[in-house]
């Protein structure tokens, strides 16, 4: 690495932790804490997806592969989840429920999954029904290709749009110079489908020769955060940069999102990626992290439950151990807050329908946040 880039570095981590002259990159703890955590689900290991089923009862996803439903202080283990290739960061991960779910039942799960040719895996994305204790009706809508022995970079969150259509992510599985910017290979992606695993007549890519139709963008490293914006309807997404650069992106059909022609961070040995940080053509930021935080799940506060939180982002931070709230104007990050500092590995967080905030912590299980007032 240059002299002069590390020199460039070290200057942005000393202003990460002290310039109150740029808000976005100063975090800061809060006076006054407006809530209680409470231990809500104990003794779980990788808790990596929450969605809630319309009673209140909780599905929550162990990246080792089991499927657990939390209702009325009981835990049970779901039945016939399917089988997972679990290593790395590969595992049983996202789950969610398809917005009409009252009336067709049906489950979005992703995972990675040992199926298909090769050894290893690839990140799939399977629809099922919760029939008693059990997953019945598993219909395969998505299956990246080729598996893999990489233990890096699966993605990966599922999200819905006003339009009804299912978005899931899958990162460049640790293949940054072959996957990301090529639409003919899976991986570094954004993908669009519809509920049912139809490819959508308008995805940006229909039409290109040899291209994966389900691509609705590309450049993208490591996505583990995906989220409808509750007033805009738009889909944002954070990603994992590599030693900094962690972003926040907007998500813009048929966009290239960069990776690894541009990048605010750097190799983990130290050494340079690229100088750019833009490039004609590339989707910019709406906000990066430098130091990395290793960002995991994504929610919005929509609730008056905590104060002056309503339009807040909040994102779990892997490296730091904390769940950090971004105020937001707009599309603008214009204050950042540390929550639950030390707490543990935040894989995830969710809004519930009782407008309270819940919060997976690696080795620990789900939190509630308990509104103080």
């Amino acid at each position: 690495m240059k002299k002069s880039v590390l020199n460039i570095y070290v200057i942005t981590l000393l202003l990460t932790s002290s310039c109150a002259q740029n808000p976005p990159n100063q975090v800061n703890t809060p006076e006054e804490i407006p809530f209680t955590a409470e231990l809500l689900i104990d003794e779980m290991q990788i808790p990596w997806g929450m969605a809630f089923l319309p009673d209140g009862s909780l599905l929550v996803t162990e990246k080792s592969g089991e499927l657990v439903h939390f209702k009325e202080g009981n835990k049970t283990n779901i039945s016939n989840v399917p089988t997972v290739f679990d290593t790395g960061q590969g595992g049983l991960l996202d789950i969610a429920l398809h917005p009409a779910y009252e009336n067709n039942g049906w489950i979005y799960i992703s995972y990675a999954s040992p199926e298909g040719e090769g050894k290893g895996g690839h990140t799939a994305l399977i629809r099922v029904k919760l029939t008693g204790s059990s997953l019945t009706d598993s219909e395969l809508l998505y299956k990246a290709s080729p598996n893999t022995t990489k233990g890096q970079h699966f993605g990966s969150r599922i999200e819905f749009d006003n339009e009804g259509y299912v978005y899931f992510a899958i990162g460049e599985r640790g293949a940054r110079d072959e996957n990301p910017q090529d639409i003919k290979k899976d991986g570094g992606k954004i993908y669009r489908l519809h509920d049912d695993g139809r490819i959508p007549e308008d995805n940006p890519f229909i039409g290109t020769d040899g291209a994966k139709t389900a691509i609705y963008t590309y450049g993208n490293r490591n996505p583990q955060g995906l989220v409808k914006h509750p007033v805009t309807g738009a889909i944002w997404e954070h990603e994992h940069g590599p030693r900094g650069g962690d972003e926040i992106n907007i998500i813009v059909k048929g966009a290239n999102y960069g990776w690894p022609l541009v990048t605010y961070g750097i190799n983990y040995s130290g050494t340079d990626i690229t100088d750019k940080t833009e490039m004609e053509g590339v989707e910019p930021p709406i906000h990066y992290w430098i130091p990395s935080i290793a960002p995991s799940g994504m929610a919005f506060v929509t609730s008056n439950n905590y104060g002056n939180w309503k339009g807040s982002l909040l994102v779990g931070s892997l490296a730091f151990q904390y769940l950090e709230r971004l105020e937001m104007n707009g599309n603008k990050v214009v204050s950042r807050e540390k929550l639950m500092e030390g707490i543990g590995r935040v894989r995830d967080v969710r809004q519930g329908p009782d407008g309270l905030i819940y919060v997976a912590v690696e080795g620990k299980g789900v939190y509630k946040l308990v509104p103080n007032n």
